[in-house]
């Protein structure tokens, strides 16, 4: 069955800080900015798109011509029956790339901004991009242990997940419920299709993949992560009675001077085709919420070393 969904409405503006400069350094901005701020509405297949890439102040030297970069956008398959809007994506894949872009802004002052990432498929192809949505205070002041809402959007500027966490302090070892982490997604936005919530243990990352009754569907585990350096980090996703292994997160070891310098993470998250979509959905959030629990932090120490 084909999508019925209307056109998009005109975008209403980015969802992080528009580009400013701050500290006297130009906002970062890449080839995107033009499909975040809504000047351009990608279509499917390969999209270029228009507009200078070194504006905010920058001018171009007249003698070289500015390459502006294709993206490539998976194709919208049919929308299957009793499948939320957006994610039939996930219905065609068993593989999914989570790149976070490099912010020049972080790299040069150590000044945190929002983090932005890109979705995609086996073959290469964007699914979604992914921005957070905060403000300067809570960037600068919690960090990696901040409140956040993620957005995801498709390739016609509709917001199709999001998720969220609440501040939680994150820095004691008492099986108490304030230091626990918990990541809500919706999808599409306003109908909460689950829960990951992590599951106390003195040294090892343990999570309860939950639906939307709070009930365990799934479990999730990775190794020490302190311990694992210049390698791999698997987290294994797991049935209910832990017997048998359906899925992986991965966060990929990219090489020393990328992980010191750049400080952007990539994982590698994989599934069975005929998994549930919205399992599949808790899954990649998953990976975010990873992500700001154990990579950013590290990341980060380096950096400043």
């Amino acid at each position: 069955m084909q999508s019925n969904r209307s056109a998009p409405p005109a975008y209403p503006g980015p969802p992080y800080p528009a580009p400013q400069s701050q500290h006297g350094f130009p906002l970062y901005t890449s080839n995107l900015d033009n499909y975040i701020s809504g000047s351009a509405i990608p279509a499917q297949g390969t999209t270029v798109f228009p507009g200078n890439p070194l504006r905010y102040g920058a001018t171009p030297f007249q003698s070289q011509p500015i390459v502006t970069p294709a993206i490539t956008w998976m194709p919208a398959p049919p929308i299957p029956a009793k499948c939320p809007p957006g994610l039939e994506y996930l219905t065609q894949i068993d593989k999914i790339a989570v790149h976070q872009q490099i912010e020049i802004l972080e790299i040069i002052s150590g000044y945190e901004t929002c983090n932005r990432y890109e979705v995609k498929n086996s073959m290469g192809q964007m699914v979604y991009f992914a921005v957070e949505e905060n403000d300067d205070y809570n960037l600068n002041c919690y960090g990696p242990l901040r409140s956040f809402t993620i957005k995801l959007f498709d390739c016609t500027m509709q917001p199709v997940m999001q998720l969220s966490r609440e501040y939680q302090c994150a820095i004691c070892c008492c099986p108490c419920v304030c230091c626990l982490q918990e990541l809500e997604v919706q999808a599409p936005l306003g109908t909460v299709i689950g829960y990951i919530k992590q599951k106390w243990h003195p040294c090892l990352p343990k999570f309860a993949i939950q639906n939307v009754a709070r009930k365990d569907v799934l479990k999730m585990a990775g190794p020490c992560v302190p311990c694992r350096y210049y390698s791999d980090v698997h987290f294994e996703v797991k049935t209910q009675d832990e017997k048998s292994t359906i899925g992986r997160i991965s966060k990929q070891w990219t090489g020393l001077a990328r992980e010191v310098a750049i400080a952007a993470t990539n994982f590698e998250i994989e599934f069975p085709l005929d998994l549930d979509v919205k399992m599949k959905a808790l899954i990649l959030g998953s990976s975010f919420l990873l992500d700001f629990m154990f990579f950013e932090q590290r990341q980060r120490r380096q950096q400043q070393s």
